[in-house]
């Protein structure tokens, strides 16, 4: 998680455990354009495989729905996962731990920009449906209204939440602060460098400050350095005036 690192593919999952969504009624809405997404293409199908001891419900293996590209940076995968544990396993439909999944896939400066989020808020949840609210409404037709006035599909509304903010994960990577990069400081540096300061001050070594002493800034650190700088200078005016 360290400012160096690259994130080159990350996937977040909501496990469904109580089968709150309906993946089948999900793919009609698609199909309905009832389905109000950033994405232009979504892609449905069902499992073929079929477990001989449980035929009775091979007509109606697990349904998984795309929405988005597989190809693009950013796309969800909605599947019943009781099914696949049925497939995988023979655990039957009741046992499942699991009834459905909603993956969330990035990839590149998406995938970067979600583990920042993650990093910076210690809030998976909030970072998971971010992404899902910003991204996908499923809503019922209403005659007279617009395609945007439609309104939340109840089953949709129950699992998204009330109030949920969203989460825009921009290709474009946010510039780079003093407040942001005190914000990664505190959450993944400082305790790392405590301890180390400290065995420093217990054994009479200098590892800390040896690896400071020989560490060279990049251009986005000197140019935050300016940016200090330059407020520092301009508050100084201010109070001379």
């Amino acid at each position: 998680m360290k400012e160096k690192a690259v994130f080159k593919r990350v996937d977040l999952a909501v496990n469904d455990l109580v089968g709150m969504l309906d993946i089948p009624l999900l793919i009609s809405k698609c199909r309905k354009e009832e389905c109000v997404s950033v994405f232009r293409s979504f892609r449905a199908f069902r499992s073929g495989g079929l477990v001989s001891r449980q035929e009775q419900d091979s007509a109606h293996m697990g349904a998984t729905l795309y929405i988005g590209s597989m190809q693009s940076d950013l796309y969800f995968c909605l599947y019943e996962k009781a099914y696949e544990l049925l497939v995988k396993n023979g655990t039957p439909l009741e046992q499942a731990d699991i009834q459905n999944r909603f993956e969330i896939r990035l990839k590149n400066e998406r995938a970067d920009n979600a583990v920042y989020d993650l990093v910076s808020n210690e809030n998976p949840e909030q970072t998971a449906f971010g992404i899902i609210n910003r991204y996908v409404r499923f809503v019922d037709k209403e005659s007279g209204k617009s395609r945007e006035e439609w309104p939340l599909n109840p089953m949709w509304e129950t699992f998204i939440g009330k109030h949920r903010n969203t989460l825009k994960l921009t290709t474009a990577p946010e510039p780079y602060t003093l407040e942001r990069t005190l914000n990664w400081f505190s959450h993944q540096v400082a305790p790392t460098a405590k301890m180390l300061m400290l065995i420093d001050e217990k054994c009479g070594t200098s590892h800390v400050q040896d690896i400071l002493d020989n560490t060279e800034l990049r251009d986005k650190h000197r140019k935050i350095i300016q940016q200090k700088m330059r407020t520092v200078n301009e508050m100084i005016q201010m109070e001379d005036n």
